[in-house]
């Protein structure tokens, strides 16, 4: 399985739909993954994965206000202010990176 990190700039709609469905109420502590990079940084992350791709979203407090605003949104009409473009992995691992 092929593991993406990406940057809440980098999310399309496709991403932070299986977030919201995932974190209906949104993340709490237990749901983050702490890991370092290759230049050694400390990464939080919350995971979603797909039949062949697991994604770990970086954490941050935008990532949070989106996600709680998405359904809103969504409900409101099928365009939303965020720029949507396709996944562009900031980084990306091997499975035996762990």
């Amino acid at each position: 399985m092929r593991r993406v990190i990406v940057d809440y700039k980098k999310l399309n709609k496709d991403i932070l739909n299986m977030l919201v469905e995932k974190f209906p109420d949104g993340y709490e502590d237990r749901d983050i993954i702490t890991f370092k990079n290759q230049f050694n940084e400390t990464i939080e992350a919350v995971e979603v994965r797909t039949e062949d791709t697991c994604y770990l979203v970086k954490i941050s407090k935008r990532l949070a206000d989106t996600m709680e605003n998405w359904d809103d949104d969504d409900d409101d009409n099928d365009s939303s202010d965020m720029e949507v473009s396709s996944p562009e992995p900031s980084e990306e691992m091997d499975e035996d990176d762990d």
